[in-house]
């Protein structure tokens, strides 16, 4: 028997669309970060991109449990000295409700040129409207 190795124009990727309301912020950005890795598929192969493309909709109506509303915080590094900004969660939600989700999936996907590749079959959107409707999206429950 012998190993399937998986090249990059072998691979047939879809479309799926994610509707994030009312889910809780980490267990979909793990569901997100194994479609966009293909780990769910039979063709997978950890060195070559086989994950789906995926549109996620309603990014602004995501749920997150506990007090992480007013204590979870967000920050960046702006390069020069005493640039460490923070943010709250509510804070960046009111400015960019599609940044929450991306942020989060980002840290589930490998840290090599393969996850960022990855991370560019991601499309996040606030509300329900979205650019996809050419590519037949399928419905992820």
């Amino acid at each position: 028997m012998k190993t399937l190795m998986v090249k990059r124009g072998d691979v047939e990727k879809k479309w799926l669309l994610i509707d994030a309301k009312g889910k809780t912020l980490g267990r979909l950005a793990t569901r997100i970060a194994t479609l966009l890795i293909g780990k769910g598929k039979v063709e997978y192969s950890p060195h070559v991109d086989v994950g789906d493309y995926v549109v996620v909709i309603n990014a602004k109506d995501i749920a997150v449990t506990g007090d992480k509303r007013k204590t979870k915080l967000y920050g960046h590094y702006t390069g020069y000295p005493g640039g460490r900004r923070s943010y709250s969660f509510e804070n960046l939600m009111a400015r960019k409700p599609t940044e929450i989700m991306k942020r989060a999936v980002e840290k589930m996907l490998p840290k090599n040129r393969l996850g960022t590749r990855m991370l560019k079959h991601l499309r996040i959107y606030a509300g329900p409207e979205h650019y996809q409707k050419a590519q037949k999206l399928s419905e992820v429950k």
